[in-house]
């Protein structure tokens, strides 16, 4: 069974930076990608990115392309989010989430983790 943890959320100013991290106790061979999503009060959970395990190719939503980058450590099993130019409608609590196909919808997602609040003022 994969178990995924989040850390590194917080409160920052905006226009500030944060790394987010997802470490994981193991990793099915079907877990081919790892994403981030993230769920503001009242919203949907949404999108944010996720990443090729093999290759590290990479696909990001519209609303971060450019701002946030994410990244793996095979080594450590880590999966991370680094976010810059954080804005207030960032805030929302940050999941990490395992799948075995390139998509942006939760529903393919088979492994989550607790989640990590971000939080951004203005």
């Amino acid at each position: 069974q994969v178990q995924l943890v989040e850390s590194g959320g917080g409160l920052v100013q905006a226009g500030g930076s944060l790394r987010l991290s997802c470490a994981s106790s193991g990793r099915t061979s079907s877990s081919v990608y790892m994403g981030w999503f993230r769920q503001a009060p009242g919203k949907e959970r949404e999108f944010v990115a996720t990443i090729r395990w093999s290759d590290s190719s990479t696909y990001y939503a519209d609303s971060v392309k450019g701002r946030f980058t994410i990244s793996r450590d095979n080594a450590k099993n880590t999966l991370y989010l680094r976010m810059n130019s954080l804005k207030p409608e960032d805030t929302a609590v940050y999941y990490c989430a395992a799948a075995n196909i390139l998509t942006t919808s939760r529903n393919w997602y088979h492994y989550w983790g607790q989640g990590t609040q971000v939080t951004v003022s203005s």
